[in-house]
């Protein structure tokens, strides 16, 4: 089957472009593509599917072969696989898992509409919400040097969180507009290089503190820009905003 490797902000995906319907969904298969030493390797895996109501749809999956909730990272990779695929012009309109997304490319740049953000709820200091899969976001110092995975890990199958797992996200202010962030994220069981949904959390933890409408994130595989509009305790008109890029395809055997 032909494949396709995109990266955004070093989060990486295998894309498959399934309009014929013909990948086998199995677990263990997406599972193996995904795996770096005996696959093609990648955080998840994608799939691009046709949708009467929308130019496509995502289907998106965990690295462990699972179909997981929304990834921001992931949608905008997508986006610009399509784009590839001549499937639009500059403007798009997908459904996925937590429902629909706008989206706009310009020179590499993929902006990504997110879901509204009606609840941000506190756990101590800490603040958890849901930007289409849910996360723990937690501001600590000196985050280039702090244990991800030891805490991340450790958050991740707290009490309550080990039986549905929730993604851990560690935020360090660099300026009065820039944040730098790093995620510990469920399915993968480890840091990635970016996560989009956990930067939107991060980033909206920050806008809400500061009373800001934009924030740029930086994160170990490049630096990404949230926009959004604050109403009250919620979020809306939110928006992801990055560079995607095709990587490399070829063919892999199934079996």
């Amino acid at each position: 089957m032909e494949f396709y490797k995109y990266q955004g902000t070093g989060n990486d995906f295998v894309m498959i472009d399934n309009r014929d319907l013909q990948f086998p969904k199995d677990k263990e298969i997406i599972a193996k593509l995904c795996d770096r030493r005996f696959g093609i390797g990648a955080d998840g895996l994608i799939l691009l599917e046709n949708d009467d109501k929308y130019d496509f749809k995502m289907v998106y999956y965990n690295s462990d072969g699972g179909e997981s909730t929304m990834c921001g990272n992931g949608g905008r990779c997508l986006v610009a696989f399509a784009f590839f695929l001549d499937i639009f012009e500059d403007k798009c309109k997908f459904i996925a898992i937590d429902g629909e997304h706008d989206a706009e490319i310009h020179n590499g740049i993929i902006k990504l509409k997110m879901i509204d953000v009606n609840s941000i709820s506190n756990e101590g200091e800490d603040t958890v919400m849901n930007t289409g899969s849910p996360h723990y976001v937690k501001y600590v110092e000196d985050l280039v040097n702090y244990n991800v995975f030891a805490a991340g890990t450790g958050i991740r199958n707290s009490e309550n969180y080990k039986e549905k797992g929730i993604n851990v996200n560690f935020v360090e202010k660099i300026t009065d507009d820039e944040i730098f962030v790093r995620t510990y994220e469920r399915g993968v069981e480890d840091e990635t290089y970016s996560c989009g949904t956990g930067v939107t959390a991060s980033a909206l933890t920050f806008l809400q503190k500061h009373n800001l409408i934009s924030v740029k994130v930086k994160t170990l595989g490049g630096n990404l820009k949230v926009y959004a509009e604050k109403d009250g305790n919620s979020f809306h008109n939110i928006w992801l905003e990055g560079p995607a890029k095709q990587v490399f395809r070829g063919k892999v055997d199934l079996i």
